[in-house]
């Protein structure tokens, strides 16, 4: 008896651990596809994101919001999203923030027809809409945060996950297609569109008259590369720069200017690549650390950061203080700061298809 006592204990404990280990996270739940989006755990998902909406239609950053909420949390999120100061109470379009929502929203409600859900839809589309500059580009935060994040923030791709959300309400696919957004608003996305594209183009760094990339952010009312953090100085920037190209690269029939756009920052990527050196990650007493390797088997990588003066790679400390090497930053933004990355390999691979689909020389 005791053996079997024993046994249901270790079956309910593990079949309660396994339950545990399959509750989706928010990031796992956008991955979905189809007929999920009718059960009961993408509705319980969908129910998290209209309590974490703010009043003003956009959403909070870094929180898993597939997390089972009680009636205490969500008394607790209600009653701190009043607060402008505290986290939930800052809606951003940073980190994926904002139109991860929308577009999870938009799917929900075309397979339960959940009014509240369209509803929480349109109402982030207005967000999204009243955000943007009259120079057309869009804010870190909104409403405005004093400091560095009004400028217009290409970094973590907030301006770029922005413009493709719009992108996809204009587009034919049924998805979007269920909300019924009307003539007049979708007038408004388009215009909304267009004017992101045109900051785009006015934020392209121009060198010697040749177009080049961009920086991280840029100053709202001139458009020139501005500093965001200490250790993000103004530069050339070979992350965030990869985003835009892409959605360059998705406009159908460029135009002439979106033609030279693309030219200039995949000339621009092929100039700067890093060969010959590979980034390894690594414990050093217990924190996170990386260094450089020399490895000429390595493919090419590209710094984060480009000096706009010299165009030579530089590193940041929390000092504000430009080095050369990577070994030269402390512990802290070395190991826990991506330095280094590989995306812009995919805009160069896509480009030769890109031109031969447009004519382009």
């Amino acid at each position: 008896m005791k053996t079997l006592f024993y046994l249901v204990l270790m079956l309910m404990f593990f079949g309660e651990v396994k339950a545990q280990e399959t509750q989706l996270s928010w990031k796992a739940a956008q991955k979905q596809e189809g007929e999920w989006y009718s059960s009961p755990e993408a509705r319980r998902i969908a129910d998290n994101l209209l309590v974490y909406q703010h009043k003003t239609g956009g959403w909070p950053k870094n929180i898993d919001m597939a997390v089972k909420l009680t009636s205490n949390d969500i008394d607790e999120i209600l009653s701190e999203k009043q607060n402008s100061k505290k986290h939930l109470g800052q809606p951003t379009m940073d980190n994926g923030a904002t139109s991860t929502q929308l577009w999870f929203l938009a799917k929900m409600y075309k397979s339960t027809g959940n009014e509240n859900y369209k509803k929480s839809v349109l109402k982030g589309i207005e967000y999204l809409l009243d955000s943007q500059y009259e120079s057309g580009g869009w804010p870190q935060f909104y409403p405005i945060r004093k400091g560095y994040y009004q400028h217009i923030t290409y970094n973590d791709n907030a301006m770029v996950n922005t413009m493709n959300f719009l992108k996809d309400l204009m587009s034919d696919s049924n998805e979007f297609a269920t909300l019924e957004l009307g003539a007049p608003l979708l007038k408004r996305i388009e215009k909304a569109y267009e004017k992101g594209i045109d900051c785009i183009l006015k934020t392209q760094i121009i060198v010697n008259g040749k177009p080049t990339v961009w920086c991280a952010q840029h100053n709202r009312n001139n458009f020139a590369p501005a500093k965001a953090r200490a250790y993000e100085l103004p530069s050339y920037s070979g992350a965030e720069s990869v985003g835009i190209v892409s959605l360059l690269m998705e406009i159908q029939h460029p135009s002439p200017e979106i033609i030279a756009a693309v030219n200039g920052a995949i000339s621009w990527f092929e100039e700067h690549k890093i060969e010959g050196i590979r980034v390894e990650r690594f414990r050093n007493n217990g924190e996170k650390d990386k260094r450089v390797i020399a490895d000429n088997e390595a493919p090419a990588i590209w710094a984060r950061f480009y000096d706009l003066d010299t165009g030579e790679p530089f590193f940041c400390d929390r000092d504000g203080i430009k080095k050369k090497t990577l070994a030269e930053i402390g512990i802290e933004r070395r190991g826990g700061y991506r330095w280094y990355t590989d995306s812009p390999q995919k805009v160069l691979n896509s480009y030769p298809g890109w031109k031969k689909k447009w004519g382009v020389k």
